[in-house]
């Protein structure tokens, strides 16, 4: 009767252990389909502004500074490893891209190009894609947080290997609307 019992109690914590561990993988799994969505569309991004850059850099060829920062941020964002990375270099990016369309403004010969409104729906579209996609991801990881830190899974969930997942968040500064000054 005891050896059962301790067979029963020993089948009940394995089968609970297994069921916590499977529920913690498919958590941690939806976190990073939602992070490969956004990078799905980062990279999309970064396919569409060399095309951006070109067809303004033939209406304003003086503005190198602008060129520049959006080359280096891109390239930021190619060479970036690691998740927070890749969120830095996407936040600097979209900054040089900011400072790039407050430029576009000063051109109505520019903002009359096909070429380049094409290009500018498409990126529009893409930066849609972006914030669904990272509003997503942060769901994902409130979901799996929630999960890793509720009893009993938080007693399990550091044993297996399972910690807190970072939000994707807004850098610095993205509270403040950008100054747009066109007296230059």
């Amino acid at each position: 009767m005891v050896v059962a019992l301790l067979l029963l109690v020993i089948l009940l914590g394995g089968g609970t252990l297994a069921a916590t561990y499977n529920r913690l993988v498919s958590a941690s799994e939806q976190v990073n389909e939602q992070w490969a969505q956004i990078e799905s569309q980062l990279q999309r991004r970064y396919d569409l502004i060399p095309n951006l850059v070109e067809t303004v850099r033939g209406y304003v060829a003086h503005e190198q500074e602008v060129f520049t920062a959006v080359a280096e941020a891109r390239a930021k964002l190619a060479g970036a490893a690691t998740t927070s990375a890749r969120v830095e270099a996407a936040n600097q990016l979209e900054s040089a891209l900011a400072r790039l369309l407050v430029i576009v403004e000063r051109y109505p010969e520019l903002r009359a190009n096909e070429q380049f409104n094409r290009l500018m729906d498409e990126l529009a579209g893409t930066e849609n894609r972006i914030n669904v996609a990272r509003m997503r991801y942060n769901e994902a990881v409130k979901q799996y947080n929630r999960m890793i830190r509720s009893f009993p899974t938080v007693l399990l969930a550091g044993m297996l290997g399972f910690g807190e997942r970072p939000y994707f968040q807004a850098q610095e500064g993205a509270e403040t609307a950008p100054r747009v000054d066109f007296g230059k």
